[in-house]
């Protein structure tokens, strides 16, 4: 089968074929005496799925890369890359049903083979088969990472089996890094408290919290820990860090913890399982690698948690959020139905749904809801905040400023924490024209965050476009530069702020690193063009212009960009007016300038690495 497969490649699908070909045959060819119209056939549909499978891949279509992997595979069994793809993809999917058996192929064919020795080794414990499941553990320990999990992993698995004291060695491992040995103490703790010892959770809680007290779900954890054995005080000294966070509302399962921690019912453990435990490794794994942007590796991770505790809440936010970075609006929907209703994390469960349905351009349904939201507890700010970053995305500025003043309203006297409030509402104002009321909330941000570099940026650039304030205006947006100095967007507002007045050598070297940072943008493209012709490098500017066109400029400014692509800036040309808010956030479409913020809530604690 692989001969034909090389034999006939180039006759098939040429270049790209050949690419696909090499990662893939590694046997010698037959003769063409030996190629048949069935075998241009069965390699057509052998190489079509593999590269439709890598397309679908690419395009984070997980289910159709994995049906794609799957036929390829069906044409070529013993093909490992294939075998890994298709495993990969299943996984990716969560079909158990089909993952498995591909596991089973992989550690027979790779004896080290992590992932699969691990989803083995999690099969296995579901059945109450330990010692297999240990072997499959251990076989997924080749590097520092497999060495690490596979030791938590099969810490909970002695315990399953009874092995408190071969649970607890299983964590010892002090050769290992400081990182990791916060990550080993964690689950030290949570092994010792199901195993009964008090004192040595007690002591791993102590150690792990004075490396780092600011991490949230070893925060919950060891708060639990302090209450279940009835210390009250300790237990909320634990949370404080958590509740009197400056960025933002506390988490809401903080707050909820908090609540419930002067009632007189017995405090249960954070985790009160083996299973719950081993869900747990994989949980923290998958969580910090798909916050660290591996995104697929992560949610490998997250799936394995899922199979150990399919309604594992934390498992399943992270898994949500992972979608969502992937633009997979409708799975993280269905996601995040999956949660157990009526926890704590319900609102905002609902609000990260509503901004997927608004992603999708469903506004009227994430609308409804969030305002159901708001009759339901008409104390939290956290709907309006959100029905005001809806309408103001969709450039519905009266409704925002609508919402954001009822937020406002709520908070009564803001702090520190209540500042992008302000400036969300200031950015309205402003966009409405009414410059008043926009300079009051943008001066009263300022004020409470001075120190932030969107409020910089946009008040500063604001009193530049509109000639006032010039000196002060400048100091703002080079601060703002200063804090962020790899956001383009803010770079481009100081380069068209030395545009706007005439200084144009200046506004080029500031509008060209603007672009070398965001060089997909059309205006930043659009800027920088503007500059090169006014310092007399026509050409390059007409390169610029013709750039800014290539990257699907605003219709409103398409036909301005192309006169000057055709015939250049007049000698006196009227600068015009740029926009203040590009930025691209998750839930939002794409917008202009550095404007957007949203402060929402949190549904995974942070990972513990």
């Amino acid at each position: 089968m692989r001969a034909k497969f090389a034999r006939l490649a180039s006759v098939t699908l040429g270049i790209v074929g050949l690419a696909a070909v090499s990662l893939i045959v590694q046997t010698p060819a037959r003769s063409a005496d030996d190629v048949t119209s069935s075998d241009v056939s069965e390699t057509r549909s052998l190489l079509g799925n593999y590269l439709a499978g890598r397309f679908a891949r690419a395009q984070q279509d997980t289910e159709h890369a994995a049906a794609f992997y799957g036929q390829a595979l069906s044409s070529d069994p013993t093909n490992e890359v294939l075998l890994e793809q298709a495993f990969q993809m299943e996984t990716l999917a969560g079909n158990w049903v089909k993952a498995l058996p591909l596991a089973e192929k992989l550690a027979a064919t790779q004896p080290t083979h992590r992932m699969s020795h691990f989803l083995l080794g999690v099969a296995a414990f579901k059945t109450g088969n330990y010692d297999k499941a240990d072997a499959h553990f251990k076989a997924a320990s080749e590097n520092p990472i497999g060495e690490l999990t596979a030791a938590v992993a099969r810490g909970w698995t002695k315990l399953a089996a009874g092995d408190k004291a071969g649970a607890l060695a299983s964590v010892d491992l002090p050769k290992q890094p400081e990182w990791a040995q916060f990550y080993l103490r964690y689950h030290r703790a949570l092994m010792a408290d199901i195993a009964g010892r008090k004192a040595d959770a007690r002591a791993a809680y102590e150690k792990m919290f004075r490396q780092d007290s600011r991490t949230l779900r070893t925060s919950l954890a060891y708060s639990q820990h302090a209450a279940h054995y009835g210390d009250i005080k300790l237990a909320k000294q634990v949370l404080k860090d958590q509740l009197d966070r400056v960025q933002g509302e506390p988490h809401p399962l903080a707050k909820d913890l908090y609540s419930r921690l002067d009632s007189n019912q017995k405090m249960p453990l954070l985790i009160t399982t083996p299973a719950e435990g081993l869900a747990e490794v994989f949980y923290g794994l998958g969580e910090a690698l798909t916050g660290e942007g591996g995104v697929s590796l992560g949610t490998l991770y997250l799936q394995l948690a899922l199979y150990t505790k399919p309604d594992h809440a934390f498992a399943l936010a992270a898994l949500a959020s992972a979608q969502e970075t992937a633009r997979k609006y409708d799975d993280a929907i269905q996601t995040y139905d999956k949660i157990p209703a009526g926890s704590a994390l319900q609102s905002a469960i609902d609000i990260r749904k509503a901004f997927n349905l608004n992603s999708l351009d469903r506004s009227d349904e994430a609308k409804a809801l969030l305002e159901d939201l708001a009759k339901k507890d008409p104390k939290d700010i956290r709907p309006l905040e959100a029905l005001g970053n809806i309408a103001r995305a969709r450039k519905e500025y009266a409704d925002a400023v609508g919402y954001f003043t009822r937020a406002l309203d709520l908070i009564g006297k803001p702090d520190q924490r209540h500042w992008s409030y302000l400036y969300a509402r200031g950015t309205a104002y402003e966009r409405m024209k009414n410059w008043p009321a926009a300079e009051t909330d943008l001066k009263r941000a300022l004020a409470l965050a001075p120190d932030q570099p969107l409020i910089l940026n946009y008040l500063g650039y604001s009193w530049i476009d509109q000639g006032r304030n010039l000196k002060e205006g400048m100091k703002l947006i080079e601060k703002a530069v200063q804090l962020k100095p790899d956001d383009g967007y803010i770079v481009d507002s100081l380069g068209w702020a030395h545009y706007k007045q005439g200084n144009y050598k200046d506004a080029v070297k500031f509008l060209e690193r603007a672009v070398e940072i965001k060089p997909e943008d059309p205006t930043l493209n659009d800027h920088l063009g503007d500059a090169f012709w006014q310092v007399g490098r026509e050409r390059e500017a007409r390169f610029q212009w013709g750039q800014a066109l290539s990257l699907n400029p605003e219709p409103e400014d398409l036909a301005k960009i192309k006169a000057k692509f055709e015939g250049g800036l007049p000698p006196k040309a009227e600068v015009k007016r740029a926009p203040k808010n590009r930025q691209v956030q998750r839930y939002e479409p794409t917008r202009r300038r550095s404007e957007n913020h949203y402060n929402g809530p949190q549904l995974q604690p942070q990972a513990v690495e």
